[in-house]
């Protein structure tokens, strides 16, 4: 059976007790859309919410999403957060909250809001937004407070359950404790040998109870089995304890238990342990060694900073995760939060974040040089794995202290980072910096000024806002002429070349490409130079082959590919390849587009570029209907659909396309019935990304057509909503019948709708008097 979809992280150690607050959860999640796990740090909301998630999965058959909120500081991205944990890069020129709308309409989804305390306004509003549009999605948030919705309901996370202090505990009852199974559990992880029994329990059961039973504090405890015995770990924490009922606390108890706890932890580590923890709580969503050799100054990493990382990571301080074959180490939320108060203290912190933004700047500016050549792929993959920090970096250049003595900084980066952005689909994101940068400071050096204008026109064209695009053209150009710099000016006609051709006047984009490209000198500069370099000959390539010139088209293929393959480049030559694909498509030669689009979904698979995987999977079902494979052709629109539905549809960006879209969907209706029709193009909109590349290279499924749906597809529930559809009912006769609300109601009808790839309640009738023959 096909696993649902989802991202919820794995479990690296093993969950420790909460029977009745995961049961408890799941109750309130059968039952309300909007349940939040409140407690105070370090009392385990995440943890337990991710264990809730993971046993709820068969309940949500569009899967459980996993969205971590506690890094990201600027609520305008919380909806661009949410967007990327769920993969759906924005093309559309619709707003992020519509995106997800249309995304969840019909779905049957668990999203797991994770650390909403500091974004609670934004957080509100998209969950509002979200739960009004979507009947068939729930939220399980964590907060530290309430998101303060109606109909939001509230799980208190308690402490884990310790010993009574009244009796001594006996052994064979010490299991039952949550807390102290916990201690034993992370214990015996860092001890194997570790085990209670009659000699330590009474010292554990103390230490649980010292503890109140907060799991950080515990695990943190825990990990010093490694150089003290259960005794003298207790023996610590009375006496700390002991000192702290000497002054004022006007914390809760259970914060100032969690607050000591990290005190103590902190207290024995080296001196220069204690350094490096300050330091790298700098880092936002974790790091890898590389930066933090990078942004700690020299007297903090001194000669040994693997060895002192090391020793963190053995103290529970720093944890340690693997992506993508590399280790990059992180710090829980409270542990961040005491280092970089610690930070404050020494009077570090400006410094250290100026170090951070310098490091992150210099690593953008790399994969700008490096951007056209063999690591390519793996410059993609860090910055995906970097997104917290470059925000975190990218949101402390625009503060006045850093703007007064380099203006530049953000543009700099904004500028080197569009072609990631791009790539990824991540078009809001790339607006939304490149927004701040232009409505920023009026300091900022007007080369810069150009190129950002021409990234946000480029991309506020790709997401259909023609009128935004026309005015940052005008203003590139505009800046361009009064700077005359031939490279500004260059920039400023791939700004015009690409307007022109996204509201179809083909032939003034020819005329603007080639007059950027005449003036150019694209085979040398950093990699950003060259790139945006192909970026024109890839425009002028597109033009001139919707234009019928297949002339021109291939020779901006050749010269595309005698710039990137001796470099080992793979997004342009992907780019290039469908692009003259496109003009073997409308001179009519399907075997060489076919052959082409093929070569590029190989380079696409390795990219995970959703942008031109979409357009070019309905290429390919151009070729197919004109090569009489209807079933193929259906099944490959209805792959394009599922991105065009996040990425944008290649009709809409390139206007000149929409005949060919429409006459194929035309021709495969024809040829297979509207009922066949929508039995393949269904099977194509369930396919994954890789599913329906694997489909198109021929690694998938036989091009036969999908079964009929059967009954079983549908809920008994949905079932019932199909049997009153079919005698005509209305919605709201529906739920009058069904006792349930109308929206429910309609919800129902729309999750029938999807589930069979119809369009109508015609539809669902005929079906449904079908089945009864």
């Amino acid at each position: 059976m096909k696993a649902a979809p989802g991202n919820l992280p794995l479990e690296l150690t093993s969950f420790v007790g909460r029977r009745r607050e995961v049961a408890e959860a799941r109750r309130l999640l059968a039952t309300s859309l909007l349940v939040t796990l409140t407690g105070s740090g370090g009392v385990g909301k995440t943890r337990l919410a991710m264990r809730v998630a993971e046993d709820s999965r068969r309940s949500f058959a569009d899967g459980v999403w996993f969205v971590p909120l506690g890094e990201l500081h600027d609520p305008a991205l919380v909806a661009e957060t949410v967007t990327a944990a769920l993969g759906l890069p924005d093309q559309s020129g619709r707003s992020l909250s519509q995106l997800l709308i249309d995304h969840f309409a019909t779905s049957q989804a668990l999203l797991v809001l994770d650390n909403c305390e500091h974004l609670l306004g934004a957080v509100a509003e998209l969950v509002e937004t979200l739960l009004q549009a979507c009947s068939g999605v729930r939220i399980l948030a964590t907060s530290r407070e309430l998101i303060g919705m109606e109909g939001e309901q509230m799980l208190q996370v308690p402490p884990l359950s310790v010993p009574d202090d009244q009796q001594s505990p006996l052994l064979e009852a010490m299991p039952q404790y949550e807390a102290v199974a916990l201690f034993a559990s992370r214990a015996a992880a860092s001890v194997p040998d570790f085990a209670l029994s009659e000699a330590n329990c009474a010292e554990v059961a103390g230490i649980c109870r010292r503890l109140e039973g907060l799991p950080l504090a515990i695990e943190l405890a825990a990990v010093r089995i490694r150089v003290l015995s259960a005794g003298q770990i207790l023996q610590r924490l009375t006496d700390r304890y002991q000192l702290l009922t000497l002054g004022s606390r006007h914390a809760p108890t259970r914060q100032q238990t969690l607050r000591s706890c990290v005190d103590w932890s902190y207290e024995l580590c080296t001196e220069q342990e204690q350094k490096l923890w300050a330091w790298l709580s700098v880092f936002v969503g974790g790091f890898e060694l590389d930066a933090a050799e990078g942004v700690c100054p020299e007297e903090v990493v001194g000669d040994d900073l693997m060895d002192t990382v090391a020793s963190l990571v053995d103290k529970s301080i720093l944890g340690r995760e693997q992506v993508d074959n590399v280790v990059r180490l992180v710090m829980a939320e409270t542990i961040r939060d005491y280092g970089r108060e610690k930070l404050r203290e020494s009077g570090d912190l400006s410094r250290a974040r100026r170090r951070h933004l310098s490091w992150y700047e210099r690593l953008v500016k790399r994969a700008e040089i490096d951007w056209i050549g063999p690591d390519q792929v793996s410059w993609i993959e860090r910055f995906d794995r970097e997104q917290p920090n470059l925000r975190g970096a990218l949101t402390f250049s625009m503060t006045e202290s850093v703007v007064a003595t380099d203006p530049d900084v953000t543009a700099r980066m904004v500028n080197a980072l569009w072609l990631f952005w791009q790539c990824r689909g991540l078009l809001a994101e790339a607006r939304h910096w490149m927004g701040r940068c232009l409505n920023g400071s009026d300091t900022a050096g007007a080369e810069e000024r150009v190129k950002t204008l021409y990234g946000d026109s480029l991309f506020a064209g790709m997401q259909g806002q023609l009128d935004e695009a026309a005015a940052r053209a005008v203003e590139c150009c505009s800046l361009a002429e009064q700077l005359g710099r031939a490279e500004s000016i260059e920039i400023a006609n791939y700004a015009r070349g690409y307007l022109a051709m996204f509201t179809g006047d083909l032939a003034a984009a020819v005329e603007r490409f080639q007059s950027a490209l005449a003036a150019g000198s694209h085979l040398t500069g950093t990699g950003l130079q060259i790139a945006r370099s192909i970026g024109g000959i890839l425009g002028l390539a597109i033009a001139s082959g919707l234009s019928g010139d297949d002339e021109t088209a291939v020779a901006c293929h050749e010269q595309v590919l005698a710039i990137t393959a001796p470099r080992g480049e793979s997004i342009y030559r992907a780019y290039s390849s469908w692009a003259l694909a496109l003009a073997a498509l409308q001179a009519g030669d399907t075997d060489r587009a076919t052959a082409l689009v093929e070569s590029a979904l190989r380079l696409l698979r390795r990219i995970k570029d959703p942008v031109v995987t979409g357009w070019c999977l309905e290429s390919l079902a151009w070729a197919a209907i004109r090569e009489d494979q209807p079933t193929r052709a259906a099944v490959l629109m209805g792959a394009a659909a599922t991105l065009a539905r996040t990425v944008g549809r290649i009709s809409v960006t390139l206007p000149n396309l929409l005949d060919n879209h429409d006459e194929c969907e035309q021709l495969t209706r024809e040829a297979l019935g509207n009922h066949a029709y929508q039995d393949a193009f269904r099977a194509g909109t369930a396919m994954s990304f890789n599913e329906s590349i694997a489909y198109a290279l021929g690694d998938g499924p036989a091009d036969e057509p999908p079964a009929t749906p059967d009954a079983q597809v549908l809920t008994r529930r949905e079932t019932e909503v199909a049997d009153l559809v079919t005698k005509g009912m209305t919605n709201r006769e529906i739920a009058s019948t069904l006792v349930i609300s109308p929206r429910t109601a309609q919800g129902h009808v729309e999750h029938i709708l999807t589930k069979l790839g119809f369009t109508s309640r015609s539809q669902i009738a005929a079906w449904v008097t079908e089945k009864r023959k």
